[in-house]
C-alpha cells in the first residue's frame, strides 16, 4: 500500500499531475529547498492521500480537488 500511495505522489506531483490544493501543497513544500526536500515532499504527499482517501471513504463525501479556492473565492462573494 506504501508503494502505491507513493507513486501516486509521483504522479501528483510529477509533470502530468492535475491541478489540486494537494499538488500545490506538495510542490511548495518541495520549493522550500534543501537536500532531501522532494523526497519529503513526496512522503508528505502520500500520507497526506492516504488520509484524505480515508476520510473520503468514511464521509462518502465527493473530492473536490481545488477546495481551498473554491471557499476563499465563496468567502470574497
Amino acid at each position: 500500500m506504501r508503494k502505491l500511495l507513493v507513486q501516486c505522489a509521483h504522479h501528483i506531483l510529477g509533470p502530468f499531475g492535475a491541478d489540486s490544493d494537494l499538488r500545490r501543497w506538495g510542490l511548495e513544500l518541495a520549493a522550500r529547498g534543501g537536500k532531501n526536500a522532494k523526497k519529503r515532499a513526496l512522503v508528505a504527499v502520500a500520507r497526506k492521500l492516504a488520509v484524505l482517501l480515508h476520510r473520503l471513504w468514511v464521509s462518502g463525501e465527493v473530492y473536490e480537488p481545488l477546495h481551498v479556492r473554491r471557499s476563499s473565492q465563496a468567502v470574497a462573494a
